[in-house]
């Protein structure tokens, strides 16, 4: 039996179900899939294009849970609380559960940047998100959002879809 993930086969998740207006940076992100389709249950991984002017997230900390990115392809701006810093392929990131530096890549160049993320699946992991009024609790569902306050936001579903 291979274990060679068919990569054409995968379907490419566009978008995010981040609450308006949070979710503008976000909507033409895409990801596909490579931890799930290996079966893997303790971290995920996805390989994530971002086009000219897309972010990967909202600037954001995991409580719980371990990040790390690698640049493949193109050009990323990774943002934290040091300020912007750009990253070319090669280059990667790493990002400890715990570190209230939160962090995102954002696409700043005229061209398309890929990038692979690699991340532990903790179910009772809170994120929180730096710069604006939101917290995923580890209580909720994926697409479960909250303010800081604890006050949820609609559930939504990702916008977008799936690429064939």
């Amino acid at each position: 039996m291979s274990r060679k993930i068919d990569m054409a086969a995968l379907d490419d998740v566009l978008g995010t179900s981040y609450p308006p207006p949070h979710d503008a940076p976000c909507l033409s992100r895409e990801r596909k899939r490579l931890g799930d389709a290996a079966g893997l249950t303790q971290f995920g991984v996805n390989l994530l294009r971002l086009p000219p002017g897309a972010w990967s997230s909202q600037r954001h900390w995991h409580a719980k849970g371990d990040e790390f990115i690698y640049v493949l392809a193109g050009e990323v701006t990774l943002v934290t609380d040091a300020g912007a810093e750009v990253l070319r392929p090669g280059d990667a990131a790493g990002f400890k559960a715990g570190d209230r530096d939160g962090h995102c890549l954002q696409n700043l160049s005229d061209r398309d940047a890929q990038v692979l993320e690699v991340g532990t699946r903790i179910k009772a992991d809170d994120c929180t998100y730096s710069d604006i009024d939101m917290l995923a609790p580890a209580s909720g569902k994926p697409a479960n959002y909250t303010h800081k306050d604890g006050t949820p936001y609609p559930d939504l579903k990702r916008r977008g879809h799936k690429i064939p």
